[in-house]
């Protein structure tokens, strides 16, 4: 597997712990770096050295939306290089935030939170499955 850290921008403890538990289950052997905001988010994705593997985030968050945040780093060319593969992961899904995140921003998915433990384990091991093997600019 890509080695980079996996970062997870979620402010809820709940899902936060079921996705700990899953990570875990699915054997995931990367680190993973919460975060609760974007604005810390956004700080340590312009001070770390590390190739971070993907970006999961969710869309409703104090302080800033997830949205906003990705347009932040879409408007960063130093982490618009670092192409980082960005996808929302989020409770409240509506028509008009899915089509601007794939119309001005520069996403590669996004997925509404299940309700059982199950749908959401199948649903994580998809994205990191799929990451694991597709090609983008800063693959090694």
């Amino acid at each position: 597997m890509k080695s980079g850290p996996i970062i997870i921008v979620e402010d809820d403890a709940d899902d936060e712990s079921i996705l700990r538990e899953i990570l875990s289950e699915i054997s995931v052997t990367n680190q993973v770096t919460w975060f609760q905001n974007c604005n810390d988010a956004f700080q340590y994705l312009k001070t770390t050295t590390e190739q971070p593997f993907i970006i999961l985030s969710d869309v409703n968050l104090p302080g800033q939306k997830g949205t906003e945040f990705k347009k932040r780093i879409d408007k960063d060319p130093q982490l618009r290089k670092k192409s980082i593969p960005f996808v929302f992961y989020s409770t409240s899904v509506d028509q008009h935030t899915v089509n601007e995140a794939y119309t001005e921003m520069t996403v590669q998915g996004f997925f509404q939170k299940k309700e059982s433990y199950e749908d959401i384990k199948r649903n994580i091991k998809l994205i990191i499955d799929y990451w694991k093997d597709c090609k983008h600019p800063n693959t090694r």
